[in-house]
């Protein structure tokens, strides 16, 4: 039984790994300026390596793309991306007519940038916006709006079960960027394989005892179920406290960290979290591990964050949502898990060889991001 289990979640991870290996899960950014009703204007910026998924830009195929292949796929970047958004007024259709267009740094790469003015017949303000952009290609895409209208700015997000906004109305209240942001939260933590490999780790040595965690393992042997799972509680909830003070200083752009290193030191946090499991050389205080490696996985979640509500009157109320998503979503994840990796950890043979076999293959990943990230950098 036990080998079942070990084999059935090895290979559960490794296939979920490809994906991630594929493709991470995207953003698109939507300005979107009615501030002046009768002259209402949008700029949307789509990555560059979203573009290169639905596009043939690479035209030399060495999967890199220069500023003259870029240049060279204007015309067809700027139809793709016209296609996938729309605005609608009472009267009809509105069209866009291009103002600017070039390109724009966001922290996580190169994006394809575009000014529009936005005319609706008989000068009728835009009341709707439609939006379908790479659903059909990343289900999990976003697009993410910010809306400066008449009475303030606010914050909206666009997916495959929300491709409408209602420009006609007010925007969106205080209390529904706050659960949009939560649920974005929630979503976020489960497509990162990263963070969950490294919730994985901190859950693992309260599952088994250790020959060398002596008096872990008498702490452990005398610890029930309930006490186990609440002291992870308490474990998780340390990572969400450190991630939260630097997703709140990233977004709010006190202190910026370049994400390609961001992004190499989560993938190498991971890596000696893991080994830390079973050669304790960081020390078994999980919470203090959890604390310390937190406040880097924090940068990481504000690569996207930051780049929306810079200088947006309901950034803490987006960044509350988010925080209290993540922490949903890294409770659930616990409760899932823990009780069977608690139950395997009732056979000897998990200790022995289950553990280490998790060990190895989320080390495996972890360095294979170590090394692909460092060629970003």
């Amino acid at each position: 039984m036990t080998r079942y289990l070990n084999w059935l979640f090895l290979n559960v991870l490794v296939l979920a790994s490809t994906n991630v290996f594929a493709h991470k899960a995207s953003d698109s950014f939507i300005y979107l300026d009615q501030s002046h009703p009768e002259a209402a204007s949008v700029r949307i910026d789509v990555a560059l390596r979203d573009l290169a998924l639905a596009l043939s830009l690479d035209s030399n195929g060495d999967g890199q793309l220069t500023g003259a292949e870029v240049k060279a796929g204007r015309a067809a970047i700027t139809a793709f991306v016209e296609a996938g958004i729309h605005f609608r007024s009472e009267a009809g259709s509105c069209t866009l007519r291009g103002t600017e267009w070039g390109l724009a740094n966001h922290s996580d790469g190169p994006y394809a940038a575009a000014s529009y003015d936005i005319r609706c017949p008989g000068e009728v303000p835009v009341s709707a916006m439609d939006y379908d952009l790479l659903f059909d290609l990343d289900p999990l895409h976003r697009g993410l709006v910010q809306w400066t209208a008449v009475s303030g700015e606010s914050l909206a997000v666009m997916g495959p079960d929300q491709q409408q906004l209602d420009l006609a109305s007010a925007p969106p209240s205080v209390f529904a960027t706050f659960t949009t942001f939560i649920y974005e939260g929630v979503v976020h933590l489960l497509i990162g394989l990263d963070h969950i490999l490294f919730l994985l780790v901190l859950i693992l040595p309260a599952t088994f005892v250790h020959r060398r965690q002596r008096r872990m393992a008498r702490d452990l042997r005398e610890a029930s179920f309930g006490a186990r799972l609440w002291q992870l509680a308490g474990i998780v909830t340390a990572f969400t406290v450190a991630h939260s003070i630097t997703l709140a200083l990233a977004a709010l752009n006190i202190v910026q960290l370049p994400i390609a290193w961001v992004e190499m030191i989560i993938a190498l946090s991971i890596v000696v979290a893991a080994v830390n499991v079973l050669w304790p050389i960081l020390g078994d205080k999980t919470w203090r591990l959890a604390f310390g490696f937190g406040l880097i996985h924090g940068f990481g979640f504000a690569s996207v964050l930051g780049d929306l509500t810079s200088g947006v009157s309901q950034t803490v109320i987006a960044l509350a949502g988010f925080n209290i998503g993540v922490e949903l979503g890294q409770l659930a994840l616990l409760i899932l898990v823990f009780p069977v990796l608690f139950l395997m950890g009732k056979y000897s043979m998990y200790a022995r060889a289950g553990v280490p076999a998790m060990i190895l293959v989320v080390s495996c990943i972890s360095l294979y991001w170590v090394v692909e990230r460092a060629g970003k950098l």
